[in-house]
């Protein structure tokens, strides 16, 4: 864990982990996570304490990490790591020890999360994508889950440091009990960690990848037994050859590496 988070206790230490590709992965299924989520972002309420901050990790990840220093730093400073990859579940599954239980996509586990903040009423913040994508995003969410609890939102482009901090003092100002922060990576993540401090006024920080785009309809996901197979980066290059093929050609084959070397 980074010295940055070194003064809160370790609030997820009940879930084990498992050394996957050299990261440590939470080992919890999306129904369980959803359920931790919740109950800790409301145990938060009105305590001023600094969110908790759950991150998730895949191929492109792990490739990343392993190649880079201070992007592990940033997923080490995480108080839990999703597995968001089937090839890291098939990992573990193939390393002996710790077995991941599934893929926890944060695309699937909004849902799972949302369906339970309607009944409990907790509130989400939504930052990150361009403006007609988060506003579209919003908009998909209140209409598939009505009493849905939407505090604010926001794009996740600033153009200074200055804009960055009013836009943190807004969040601290909507109170919101989940931070929903999907900026890419490892954007999202550096973000989480340059503001975790200040967002005393939130119980939960997820970084969320792609979600809003997939969430406004934007982008689709792939067929369920593409996803279970682990080829949905695939589909995706199919749909998005010249911005995904090179990215996918270049961290595929060192992400296998990686796993299977780092596992375990």
């Amino acid at each position: 864990m980074s010295a940055f988070f070194e003064t809160s206790a370790k609030a997820f230490t009940q879930v084990p982990e498992a050394m996957i590709g050299g990261l440590p992965l939470a080992v919890i299924g999306r129904e369980a996570s959803a359920k931790l989520m919740l109950e800790k972002a409301l145990e938060a309420r009105g305590k001023e304490t600094r969110p908790l901050c759950i991150t998730s990790a895949n191929g492109q990840v792990v490739s990343l990490c392993a190649r880079d220093p201070a992007a592990r730093g940033l997923f080490m400073a995480a108080d839990l790591i999703h597995a968001d990859g089937m090839p890291l579940v098939f990992a573990s599954r193939l390393a002996g020890a710790l077995t991941l239980p599934e893929r926890v996509a944060t695309t699937d586990l909004f849902h799972d999360v949302a369906g339970l903040a309607v009944k409990t009423g907790a509130r989400f913040y939504m930052l990150g994508a361009r403006e007609p994508v988060v506003r579209d995003a919003v908009k998909e969410a209140r209409r598939l889950y009505p009493g849905l609890d939407i505090c604010g939102y926001r794009n996740g482009y600033f153009s200074s440091l200055t804009e960055e901090a009013e836009a943190v003092a807004a969040i601290n100002d909507a109170a919101p009990d989940i931070l929903w922060v999907g900026m890419g990576v490892p954007f999202e993540q550096a973000f989480m960690v340059r503001n975790a401090v200040r967002l005393r006024n939130v119980g939960v920080i997820k970084t969320s990848g792609g979600l809003f785009d997939f969430l406004s309809g934007r982008n689709s996901r792939a067929p369920h037994w593409m996803q279970a197979a682990g080829f949905e980066w695939l589909y995706r290059v199919v749909l998005e050859p010249r911005r995904l093929g090179l990215r996918y050609l270049a961290t595929n084959p060192h992400a296998v590496f990686v796993l299977a070397t780092k596992t375990g």
